[in-house]
């Protein structure tokens, strides 16, 4: 809860106080609020450009969304206590997978258009929002820039040029940590859903025994 909070409330600030494509230094270069908005999956990437598509990418990240918590609560009741860095990944993919549902459910509803050296969103608008539900673009603000490659010519590599948020950091870490950490512990849980072989029925050979 506290993680989902922290992420809205950043993407509430940046939304309230940023025009789209605002940048504002952090740490010199290194790390700046750099705010934009996208329509697709994470770190920009788009899913499909149609509106039919977003909305498609919504109900996909509800559905996934709920079965995560399906699985935590799972966990969480299984017979057999789950190891607690398994709890805390999973719960870290959760919080980001609804972090970002909550952009594309609600923003759409709830803020103005945000735009270029426009005006900042407003919360809440008279006019109503900018999108209809399930159609809200996902807010991204944090950017690194911690070294570039020179690649001759006056053209350099950044290290890492995407935008992201919070959400798309928790689903990332988390994933990485379940895969190269608890991966084992994963491939328990995900065992115990398995039934157990029945043992060979030999009722018919003891009779056959005791007709004998």
């Amino acid at each position: 809860m506290v993680l989902l909070v922290a992420d809205q409330a950043l993407k509430i600030w940046v939304k309230t106080h940023m025009s789209l494509g605002d940048d504002n230094p952090m740490l010199g270069q290194w790390f700046s609020l750099h705010f934009i908005e996208n329509d697709g999956i994470a770190f920009g990437m788009v899913f499909w450009s149609r509106p039919i598509g977003k909305v498609l990418l919504t109900l996909f990240r509800l559905v996934a969304s709920f079965f995560i918590l399906w699985a935590l609560h799972r966990m969480l009741r299984s017979r057999e206590k789950q190891p607690f860095g398994l709890l805390l990944c999973t719960a870290l993919v959760f919080a980001g997978a609804v972090g970002n549902v909550v952009d594309c459910l609600f923003y759409g509803r709830i803020f103005s258009l945000s735009d270029y050296l426009g005006p900042v969103a407003v919360l809440f608008p008279d006019a109503g929002g900018y999108a209809p539900l399930c159609q809200g673009r996902v807010v991204d603000m944090l950017q690194f820039d911690l070294f570039d490659v020179p690649l001759g010519g006056g053209r350099y590599f950044h290290f890492f040029p995407a935008i992201f948020n919070l959400a798309d950091s928790y689903i990332t870490v988390g994933l990485l940590a379940l895969l190269i950490f608890q991966w084992h512990s994963l491939s328990r849980f995900v065992a115990s859903f398995e039934k157990p072989e029945k043992a060979p029925d030999d009722s018919a050979e003891k009779a056959e025994k005791c007709a004998n």
